[in-house]
């Protein structure tokens, strides 16, 4: 067991480069930009949402590692970003995801300080995305359950793949040696394969903790939906 543990760090690239050190800046930079002052109180104070955040936090680290891996750099998961966001809040779930980030840069792309880049570009900038597209449905749609259910959980679910995989193709397009014409065959054909699993996967999430566990949702209320 020693000798496969001591196999899988050697497997690893501690090196860091410059490019690196910006992006665990810009990352920073925007953990700054984004902090939630408010629910960081809130969540010192509840001990009851600290340990449904910690078990959530490893239970989206559990999400990833069912991964599928293609080439280097190319990984397909389900991601539960959607989830995540509606328990806890953009902000919030944000700053959750950086654990199996982390993880994920370090056992999985075995490039721990990755994990920045991974961050700012295949989590951040989906968690924001699903955001933004959950508010305007809240603001233009009926405030209906069902709306709430297949707008704001399934559909978005579908489109947190999109959010996910279309950035972190550019980056790799940018940084690495890979072609638009390799990725687009090869990584982002497979967005329907991943997508309907993913919005199914957050769709029925989000319906079991509506009917059964309601106050685990950050702002569902019964009196706004019914």
């Amino acid at each position: 067991m020693s000798d496969f543990l001591l196999q899988r760090l050697n497997e690893i690239d501690w090196g860091i480069t410059s490019g690196q050190l910006l992006a665990i800046g810009l990352l920073l930079t925007w953990l700054w930009a984004i902090w939630p002052s408010e629910e960081m109180k809130a969540l010192l104070h509840d001990k009851a949402l600290q340990s449904r955040l910690l078990l959530t936090a490893f239970a989206i680290n559990a999400l990833w590692l069912i991964n599928a891996s293609i080439t280097v750099g190319i990984h397909l998961h389900f991601l539960g970003l959607v989830t995540l966001m509606l328990m806890f809040g953009w902000r919030i779930a944000t700053f959750i995801a950086l654990l199996p980030v982390l993880f994920f840069a370090t056992f999985v792309l075995k490039q721990p300080f990755d994990f920045a880049v991974y961050g700012l570009v295949a989590v951040s900038i989906p968690l924001f995305l699903c955001y933004v597209v959950y508010s305007q449905v809240f603001k233009y749609l009926p405030h209906h359950l069902f709306i709430y259910i297949f707008c704001g959980a399934f559909m978005n679910g579908f489109l947190s793949i999109l959010f996910h995989m279309l950035p972190w193709s550019v980056w790799l397009w940018v940084s690495s040696e890979y072609d638009w014409s390799y990725l687009s065959d090869n990584y982002l054909l497979l967005i329907p394969l991943l997508a309907f699993p993913e919005a199914l996967l957050n769709g029925m999430a989000v319906t079991f903790m509506v009917v059964y566990r309601p106050d685990w949702l950050y702002d569902y209320s019964d009196r706004t939906y019914f």
